[in-house]
């Protein structure tokens, strides 16, 4: 008899295109990161520089901005040029948008 996870894991297989599972992944894997986890606690409070979030993070501006990518690829973080610096916000409505879609995907919502 399979368990109650792998019965999950073959509907969501089944339900949903993979594309959605890619996108449900690269969300997770992002943020199962401390590093970006840091990032995404320091932009809660409210928007940073780069340079900011490199004294938060205690790592070099390329680490960073490495870091800072991977999190606008999956919309979770915008930047915005001002002047010579750049300005990183959080996209609060994103975490609500991946919770919805993430529990209608696995049938959670019942």
């Amino acid at each position: 008899m399979p368990s109650p996870a792998r019965i999950r894991s073959t509907i969501a297989a089944i339900a949903a295109p993979p594309d959605e599972l890619r996108e449900l992944r690269a969300f997770h894997k992002a943020l199962a990161d401390v590093t970006r986890l840091r990032i995404v606690e320091r932009l809660a409070g409210s928007s940073a520089t780069v340079t900011e979030l490199i004294a938060h993070v205690d790592l070099s501006q390329p680490l960073v901005s490495w870091h800072l990518r991977t999190l606008r690829s999956i919309g979770l973080v915008e930047t915005r040029r001002q002047g010579r610096e750049v300005i990183c916000s959080l996209r609060r409505d994103e975490f609500d948008r991946f919770a919805r879609r993430e529990r209608e995907m696995l049938d959670l919502g019942r």
